[in-house]
């Protein structure tokens, strides 16, 4: 095969069309398509066959558009005065609770009567002295009916949603971004519990309150490229001098001493107002919606249908879940999408019709008998379909094993990392009288729980048994039934006699080959520019279809599916945003794609990039990213907190650290990270540095696990790239080692 090493774009590639006012490319000019289109699809990293190098159209190589600003709304006056001005001198009138949006559920009431005293000090120390007359009995008052200070007062009138990077007022657009994203994660179509701050997991907090959420708006606000605001918990600890080089926001969330990181120590701190959950994405501005999530849960179901080898394909297939809250309702979604009929529990009412309004679950049925009835239908027909039960799971999977219903997949999304305060509901009691008692009586409620978690188990052990494949999708719920004393533990001496979703799938095929969810937010929240970048990213994976080893064809043919269906699938909830699943080579060429658009005005303003923190390298989570790592460094964090450090330093816009996040506080530490590109040249050579080592740091490591896909990815990436070399494992002989320790 004839090989041709690929060309450079320079700028003569770009002809200018002079016009009366002079000549300008970027606004009048005409692109060489065929040599944008080489630019952007094949990366000089790589050779490639001229297979891969046929003409095709690429509609979206096009000029800028001059007139894009035309149609532009102008900033709101109001909007960005409110965001300059932080705590207002005047107070604001209180707010009584909006009935019209989900709120979070009454936290334990855990503190003493002096640590209550605290946490009304802690509170107030964001105001002066004149309000807290007029505070302190409010803050009291939250404190006792809601089990913490949210300060419902200083939620702002403005409306929450990702506004046009130009709506921001901001010195730099790097801030701008920033606000754009946070105000995403706290938009009420795609938070859980918007009032609350909190974005999704039950828990997981963008802020602790909404002062915190005054005072970083305006410190972004102010900021320039030369400082950094650094984030404690939610709090802005303040702007401090730094570098352009330097990331603009560094966020830490619930970093306690680790003897100080059970449940009822988050309780505590996030009480007295000094620590916060942030989730993985929630509190490091990176939540997209439920569209982030669906696009693993459709890659997972893909690909756990193909371990049933009896009968590979989804077509037909019965995949039964739970859990509409957060992230989880992107279930029934990927479902259709993967071509399996699903059925997905909830107990929130609200949370399930709110999903069946936005066009994520086909139907919400409460009998149990006639929802399982219509599912078989559709199974029998062939056809996608999904279906929210409106009820507890326990009930559907019991009625499921009691009518002896052959299910092919299993699975749940319960917030089982948050089980004694709205993660998981007891069966027998309503989804008010669950909350009532979680209150009331927190012992009683934990029993009732764990109660359900043990028949939980049991039925699905009925289900397996005739055949199910069922998998921990990384809730914690096989942890969490080990405790309750449910039957889950291996039946040859395995911790569990399920794997979770890591071990069996993302584990071996994707993570250990670098594959991961790589996302993007379009800043100008303009459709036509998330259309493009769609097509862009298409293009990419297209091309590297044609050169992938078979090792990893399968991953790049299923996402280059998921970005060509991206927009009739109507994904978009909140921002323009968009995620595929990708290995390094793939994020940097689809980056340096989309910077080229943008510099050439392609697309219209910058792209944020950022990525989920469950990823090849940013958690260490030994329940669910590490779990298929077992060389017993699964338990230790170094993996994710080298990322997080060397992420700052490869150009970063802005990294997080986090204990906690999907599996519980105290059970996982992970990052993440955001990157702004914006047509530049330092883009470029900062999406490079970056997005290799965020990616091959998890590889190296996974490799060293002796993990063989890693192994084997991580030398093709040292052949690949100079400079890079990795220690490498060395097998040892079984027989020699089973010799010595008997």
């Amino acid at each position: 095969m004839r090989l041709l090493r690929q060309p450079v774009l320079d700028r003569r590639y770009l002809r200018p069309h002079w016009t009366s006012s002079g000549p300008s490319h970027r606004q009048q000019g005409h692109i060489d398509v065929r040599a944008f289109k080489r630019r952007c699809l094949y990366a000089p990293r790589r050779w490639v066959a001229p297979a891969a190098l046929h003409h095709r159209p690429l509609s979206w190589i096009t000029p800028a558009r001059s007139s894009r600003h035309a149609t532009a709304v102008a900033p709101d006056p109001l909007f960005q005065q409110t965001i300059r001005e932080g705590i207002p001198d005047v107070l604001p009138p209180a707010r009584p609770l909006d009935p019209s949006v989900s709120h979070a559920p009454k936290r334990k009431d855990i503190l003493s009567p002096e640590e209550k005293k605290l946490a009304l000090r802690n509170a107030l120390r964001y105001f002066p002295q004149k309000h807290h007359a007029t505070l302190a009995p409010e803050f009291a008052a939250e404190l006792n009916d809601h089990g913490r200070i949210y300060m419902y007062r200083m939620r702002p009138e403005h409306p929450m949603h990702a506004r046009p990077i130009d709506q921001y007022p901001a010195k730099c657009k790097q801030a701008a971004a920033i606000m754009l994203m946070i105000q995403n994660n706290l938009d009420p179509a795609v938070a859980q519990h918007p009032h609350e701050l909190i974005t999704y997991g039950g828990n997981g907090a963008v802020f602790q309150n909404w002062a915190q959420y005054r005072l970083v708006m305006k410190y972004l606000s102010e900021m320039s490229d030369e400082q950094t605001l650094v984030m404690y918990s939610g709090h802005p600890l303040g702007l401090f001098p730094s570098s352009k080089e330097a990331p603009r926001v560094v966020v830490t969330n619930g970093m306690v001493i680790p003897n100080y990181s059970k449940p009822d120590d988050w309780e505590r701190m996030n009480a007295l107002g000094v620590s916060q959950y942030g989730q993985m994405t929630a509190g490091s501005y990176m939540y997209i919606g439920p569209q982030g999530i669906v696009h693993g849960t459709t890659i997972t179901v893909l690909n756990a249908c193909r371990m049933i080898k009896a009968s590979p394909g989804t077509k037909g297939k019965l995949f039964v879940t739970s859990g509409l809250g957060g992230m989880s309702g992107a279930q029934p979604k990927a479902g259709n999408i993967a071509g399996v009929v699903t059925i997905c529990a909830e107990v929130n009412s609200i949370a399930a019709h709110k999903r069946h309004s936005q066009g994520w679950v086909d139907e919400v049925i409460s009998d149990v008998d006639a929802c399982i009835d219509a599912a078989l239908a559709y199974q029998k027909k062939g056809e996608a379909h999904s279906i929210a039960f409106l009820g507890n799971v326990v009930d559907l999977w019991e009625r499921l094993a009691a009518r002896n219903i052959h299910v092919d997949l299993g699975s749940d999304q319960t917030s089982l990392h948050n089980p004694w305060a709205g993660g998981y509901y007891p069966a027998g009691l309503s989804y008010e009288e669950s909350n009532a008692l979680m209150v009331k009586d927190p012992p009683l409620f934990k029993q009732r729980v764990q109660e359900t978690l043990r028949r939980h188990a049991a039925a699905v052990n009925r289900l397996t048994a005739q055949g199910m494949y069922f998998f921990d999708y990384g809730n914690a719920f096989l942890l969490e039934a080990k405790r309750a004393g449910a039957e889950v533990g291996g039946l040859s001496g395995e911790e569990f006699r399920y794997p979770s979703y890591v071990e069996d799938i993302m584990g071996p095929m994707c993570f250990d080959h670098g594959f991961g969810p790589f996302r993007w937010v379009c800043a100008s929240g303009d459709p036509k520019d998330l259309a493009t970048s769609d097509r862009i990213a298409g293009d990419v994976l297209e091309s590297m279809l044609h050169e992938a080893p078979e090792a990893i064809r399968q991953q790049i043919a299923d996402n280059l599916h998921w970005i060509r269906n991206a927009q009739q699938n109507k994904l978009v909830v909140g921002s323009q945003a968009r995620i595929l699943y990708a290995d390094s080579e793939g994020r940097i060429r689809i980056a340096e794609a989309f910077n080229a658009a943008i510099k050439l005005g392609a697309i219209s303003a910058p792209i944020v990039l950022g990525r989920d923190h469950h990823d090849v390298s940013g958690t260490d989570s030994p329940y669910r990213e590490t779990s298929n790592i077992r060389d017993g460094s699964r338990f230790t964090a170094d993996m994710a907190v080298q990322n997080f450090v060397g992420d700052a330093f490869r150009g970063a816009t802005w990294i997080s650290l986090h204990n906690g996040g999907g599996v519980g506080w105290g059970e996982v530490i992970n990052g993440g990270f955001g990157m702004v590109l914006d047509g530049s040249a330092d883009s470029d050579r900062r999406l490079k540095s970056m997005l290799h080592w965020d990616v091959n740091n998890g590889i190296a490591r996974r490799a060293w696990a002796r993990n063989p896909n890693a192994v084997w990815s991580i030398e093709q990436e040292m052949k690949r790239t100079p400079g890079l070399k990795v220690t490498l494992p060395n097998e040892a002989d079984d027989g020699l080692i089973e010799g010595l320790m008997m």
